[in-house]
Parts: C-alpha cells; sequence; structure tokens
C-alpha cells in the first residue's frame, strides 16, 4: 500500500478548496456552470482517480453542509468526475486537440447522473444557475427532462473542458518544478 506524503494531503486540502470557492463563486453569481470540479480534476489528474473521488466526497460534504444543500446529492456526480478525470489524465500527456474528447468522456456519464438527479429529486429546479435555462426551454414547450438533459450537457461538457484546460495547465508548470509527483 502506497503510504500518503505530506505533499499528497496538501494537493488534497487545496483541491478541496478550490472546489468550495469556484462552487462558491458559481452558486453566488448564478452562473450557468459550476465550477466545482477544478479540484476534483487537479486531484485526479495529479494523485489518480482514487485521489479525485475522495476530493469530490469531501468537497461536496463541505459544500452541502456550509452553502449549498443540492451539493450532497450531486456527490454521485462528483465521484464519476474524479474517477474520470484521474482514468483520463493520471499519468498521461494529453496534447491540446485532446482536451475537447477527454471533457467529453469525463462530462457524459457525469451529465446522465445529474440529469436524472435533477429530474426525480428535485423536479428540474436546483441552486444552479443552469436551473433558469432549463425553465426557459420548459416554457417553450420543450420536455423538462429534454430541458435538463441538453442544458445539463451543455454546462457539464463546458465546465469540465474549462476545468481540464486549467488543470492540464496547471500540471505542466507543477510537474516542471516538482519532480517526486
Amino acid at each position: 500500500m502506497r503510504k500518503f506524503k505530506t505533499q499528497h494531503l496538501t494537493i488534497l486540502a487545496l483541491a478541496i478548496a478550490l472546489n468550495y470557492v469556484g462552487a462558491n463563486i458559481a452558486l453566488f453569481l448564478r452562473l450557468p456552470i459550476y465550477l466545482d470540479s477544478i479540484g476534483t480534476i487537479l486531484a485526479g489528474a495529479l494523485l489518480g482517480p482514487l485521489a479525485g473521488a475522495l476530493t469530490a466526497t469531501c468537497s461536496s460534504i463541505i459544500s452541502g453542509v456550509t452553502t449549498d444543500l443540492f451539493a450532497l446529492y450531486y456527490l454521485p456526480d462528483g465521484l464519476l468526475t474524479g474517477l474520470l478525470a484521474g482514468w483520463f489524465l493520471y499519468h498521461h500527456q494529453r496534447t491540446k486537440r485532446e482536451l475537447p474528447l477527454v471533457a467529453l468522456g469525463v462530462a457524459i456519464p457525469g451529465t446522465i447522473v445529474s440529469s436524472l438527479i435533477t429530474y426525480f429529486l428535485f423536479h428540474c429546479i436546483t441552486s444552479s444557475g443552469s436551473s433558469l435555462i432549463v425553465q426557459l426551454l420548459s416554457g417553450l414547450g420543450l420536455n423538462q427532462f429534454v430541458s435538463i438533459t441538453l442544458v445539463q450537457a451543455g454546462t457539464d461538457y463546458l465546465d469540465r473542458l474549462l476545468a481540464i484546460i486549467v488543470v492540464t495547465q496547471v500540471c505542466v508548470h507543477l510537474k516542471q518544478k516538482i519532480k517526486t509527483l
């Protein structure tokens, strides 16, 4: 069994803080993207899939208890994001051309899970700014589940792509400076 180093715990703590701050910025500004997975993807890319899943779990619990109760319910989406980000990015140097496909691979499973959660548990209304878009599409006559899935697919993809681009740039610079990761 691999021992946790202080460096690893520090990265996990930083990743959880990034998720918390990003999620709260998106929540308070009512942004249509979530910004709650940058730390999850960072932990997955630097430390592997289980670290990504652990980061998502801790972030969801902290956000759910402090500022956004909805975060607890979307924990399965975060777990998938952490596991898939770690699987796609850990030990793999990705080219800029591959990043949109990696974002797609990370986003699609989470989109399915979060769409189902939003539809069945919350009847299309959550704390996210994307709920406004869902309501607009539903008001225009589109089926609610289709509205949720379309909006969730678009916002999840943009959110994950942005996070993956940021994380890959950070990883490139970190791995040049720190050879022991």
